[in-house]
């Protein structure tokens, strides 16, 4: 944690958003997608689709248009569609904020809420991405085989007060210093420290 704060003292949002709507839509894009990518081609849909309301205006092949250029785009134009639609059925048009009413959401599944829990509502989460996945293992404080068991491992191991930033700080860095392709675990600083075949895992990990 230390060494996380001296290199991102500041985590901000990847995702270029305005309020709790268009932070969990950009997210719910995000998926199987570059942050960047989708910070390119989100403007126009939010500018087109600001709100709940607004977005369950347009036609589903409009909002195809704007996202077209991202991986699943069909399917998500679906589930943004029906989304906002959902949150004037269900939530009075604003995003809930529970994990459970959430992931009940088209195209919202747990790494999705978690985000929003965190970064809109303030809520300790710990959304666990590829970078976080691939990290922990490598640093020896989770055994890896599911992302669920490295979301509760890391969970156990930092003060929940530490959560919302950390995992952003660990993404930073795995962008930064240990791609997937530029670190086999013996190159960035970190890993160069904590490489498991150096270093054994924390005891109490079991798989």
């Amino acid at each position: 944690m230390q060494r996380l704060e001296q290199h991102y003292p500041t985590t901000p949002v990847p995702l270029d958003h305005s309020d709790a709507f268009t932070l969990l839509i950009a997210v719910l894009l995000s998926a199987q997608c570059t942050d960047k990518k989708v910070n390119e081609v989100s403007p126009a849909l939010f500018a087109a689709g600001p709100t709940p309301q607004a977005m369950a205006a347009l036609p589903e092949a409009t909002i195809l248009g704007h996202i077209r250029q991202l991986g699943l785009a069909k399917t998500k134009a679906r589930n943004v569609k029906r989304l906002a639609e959902l949150l004037l059925e269900r939530h009075n048009g604003e995003v809930p904020a529970s994990f459970q009413a959430l992931e009940a959401l088209p195209g919202v599944g747990h790494k999705t809420a978690s985000v929003v829990m965190a970064q809109a509502f303030g809520v300790p989460a710990f959304p666990v991405d590829t970078h976080i996945h691939r990290l922990a293992q490598r640093w020896g404080l989770s055994s890896g085989v599911s992302v669920t068991r490295t979301e509760t491992d890391l969970k156990r191991l930092f003060p929940k007060h530490a959560w919302n930033k950390l995992h952003l700080q660990i993404i930073f860095y795995g962008r930064e210093f240990c791609t997937a392709r530029g670190c086999d675990g013996t190159i960035c600083p970190l890993c160069r420290e904590l490489y498991p075949k150096r270093r054994k895992p924390v005891a109490w990990i079991k798989a």
